[in-house]
């Protein structure tokens, strides 16, 4: 990874030297300046992410170089040095002008090793924001988030705003939506992206475990234990944590969960000490989270504490003009990947794709392109690569839709859509009952009266 640069600019000599040998032997490379003219020449080649300045200089002084900088370099943060008798212009030139920091003569060098290491974050966050931007304009690319449709450009805007904070956020919307994605593009946009994104499913471990997952355990806190171990929270320090399916964690570890959140400090199973943290969290939920209060599935204490700001992720069916785009991002994507000659989408394919009712969003057309990108041959992905249940179109139109006949008694016409739902999800009940907004609790009810008539 290329070192971080600071240029450092002062008119005396000593103070230049003195201040470079410093900021280099915290792995930093630097450069330095007498003056402001001779610093926007330099960074004009140099790029730093940092500037260093003297506020009284001859030709450019430090305030000249600030307001030339934020015009002409806006993402480098600039740190003013100053004397008694500038310290008002600089505690404005911070307010006002956007200067990052500024430091009385003589420095402190541990604060500033710590000013430094921030203005470098937020100097990289801005830069990684200008070029998404960028890259949205031109592409409809953000990041790794695909589309230029109005919900996904809100859903950008929100991105940005929240990244640079330490705000939770919750995110929900259904299954393959790209609820992760969001997640990973906060924290890359995040003054803590060179720290960790720890990502955990909590309808993926077992309940038995969850807890040690969590908050980790020490050796012989339980049958298995054989060594201790650090949880997601340990792991993901100064970093972000990403907890998947939140309604799916048990709730009473959803209480041990809010007091770490309140508290910033873990205690390890077997362990009475307690363990400061400081890690920012990410939620995520396929289910509607007061549905779920209301269903006793997640506590309204921790959705109020998760749900600072939340992300609601569309369905692919509801930004259907996304998919030309996603389609060939994906396509070019999994060619590199796999090393295959297809990187193009006929017209007949993406007309097939805009009447498919995507019930997998972005995870199933992304499958349904891989698939397609193996088996093809030439550079265009034509009808005939796509998987054998997507050839015809009629299925396409149909398979979401059940077609009931008259007359039929509304008993069985729910019957039917019970079924044809758990078909649709892969007989995956909680989401079934998400669909068809009724409780889990109802569905299990319903399932189990056809089984009894079906004895009968």
């Amino acid at each position: 990874m290329d070192k971080a640069r600071v240029l450092i600019v002062d008119d005396e000599q000593a103070a230049r030297v003195g201040l470079s040998e410093i900021i280099s032997a915290w792995g930093y490379e630097t450069q330095s300046a007498s003056d402001g003219v001779e610093a926007l020449e330099i960074a004009n080649e140099f790029h730093p992410g940092a500037v260093i300045t003297d506020v009284f200089m001859p030709r450019l002084d430090g305030f000249g170089l600030l307001a030339r900088l934020r015009e002409e370099y806006p993402e480098t943060a600039v740190v003013l040095l100053t004397g008694q008798g500038s310290i008002e212009d600089a505690v404005r030139a911070v307010i006002e002008e956007g200067a990052f920091y500024y430091f009385e003569k003589p420095i402190n060098t541990r604060q500033l090793n710590v000013v430094l290491q921030r203005a470098i974050e937020r100097a990289a966050t801005q830069l990684e924001n200008t070029r998404l931007r960028r890259q949205l304009g031109e592409y409809g690319v953000f990041g790794r988030l695909v589309g230029n449709s109005h919900a996904m450009r809100q859903i950008y805007t929100t991105i940005e705003q929240v990244a640079t904070s330490a705000v939770s956020v919750l995110i929900t919307g259904e299954s393959g939506t790209g609820k992760e994605v969001v997640a990973n593009t906060i924290h890359q946009l995040s003054p803590r992206v060179s720290r960790p994104f720890v990502a955990i499913n909590c309808s993926a471990i077992p309940e038995s475990l969850m807890e040690s997952e969590l908050f980790g355990h020490e050796r012989g806190a339980f049958t298995g234990a054989i060594a201790r171990r650090e949880g997601c929270f340990e792991l993901a320090n100064t970093g972000t944590l990403f907890l998947d399916e939140i309604a799916e964690m048990p709730v009473m570890l959803q209480a041990k969960l809010l007091r770490v959140l309140e508290d910033r400090k873990v205690r390890r199973l077997g362990s009475s000490k307690e363990v400061p943290v400081d890690v920012r969290v990410l939620a995520a939920t396929n289910k509607d989270p007061h549905e779920a209060v209301r269903r006793g599935e997640l506590r309204e204490d921790l959705l109020y504490r998760l749900n600072v700001i939340h992300i609601k992720m569309p369905p692919l069916r509801e930004r259907r003009e996304d998919i030309p785009l996603l389609a060939e991002f994906m396509a070019k994507e999994l060619s590199d990947r796999h090393g295959r000659p297809a990187r193009m989408v006929s017209p007949e394919v993406l007309e097939a794709f805009s009447r498919h009712q995507w019930p997998g969003n972005v995870r199933e057309l992304r499958n349904v392109i891989e698939h397609a990108v193996v088996v093809c041959e030439s550079q265009r992905i034509e009808k005939q690569h796509l998987p054998p249940a997507m050839f015809d179109g009629s299925s396409m139109r149909n398979e979401d839709s059940i077609n009931l006949p008259i007359p039929i008694s509304l008993d069985e016409a729910e019957r039917q859509l019970i079924l044809k739902t758990l078909i649709k999800t892969n007989n995956n009940k909680t989401r079934a009952a998400d669909l068809l907004q009724i409780s889990l609790k109802t569905l299990h009810n319903k399932l189990k009266a056809y089984r009894e008539e079906n004895e009968d």
